[in-house]
């Protein structure tokens, strides 16, 4: 027996033809106040992910997102350092860490269409940045960093 289906409306062939557009957004303790703003200019149908690294959970609170990104707080007092160290978290190696799992899952499309916002500590973007343009040859006119950090991708 062959399943029945409906067909397609001409809405769902239209969509079903274009990449999808998602963001990915990162930030740390000392870009809170860039991330609200950046955020504040998303249009409400943004799709994609927020990550924001803290030193601790005293720093965890609310960020206004569109309604389909999920906002993800990295907790870096929780975390351990590079694996058989035994040292703890250092700055933006949570960030970095989370970002490019994310990539790796997310990035799968060459339809997608996805822009980047790197918010967060120089060492952490610096390695973020390294993984997408070399690891998952993502396209470096797609990140955003700030100029202070002299990344070649530096918007």
């Amino acid at each position: 027996m062959s399943p029945i289906t409906a067909p397609l409306t001409a809405t769902a062939r239209r969509a079903s033809k274009r990449g999808r557009m998602q963001v990915v957004v990162t930030a740390d303790e000392h870009s809170l106040a860039e991330l609200e703003a950046l955020v504040a200019t998303l249009p409400m149908c943004s799709t994609g992910r927020i990550f924001v690294e803290v030193p601790d959970a005293s720093w965890i609170g609310t960020i206004t997102a569109p309604a389909r990104m999920t906002v993800t707080w990295l907790d870096r007092s929780r975390r351990s350092g590079a694996p058989g160290t035994g040292r703890a978290c250092s700055a933006g190696q949570a960030l970095s860490r989370a970002v490019t799992a994310w990539a790796d899952e997310m990035l799968c499309e060459d339809g997608d269409a996805t822009q980047v916002h790197l918010l967060g500590g120089f060492l952490g973007t610096a390695d973020i940045v390294d993984h997408l343009t070399a690891a998952c040859g993502f396209s470096a006119d797609a990140i955003h960093t700030p100029a202070r950090f002299g990344l070649a991708t530096a918007r």
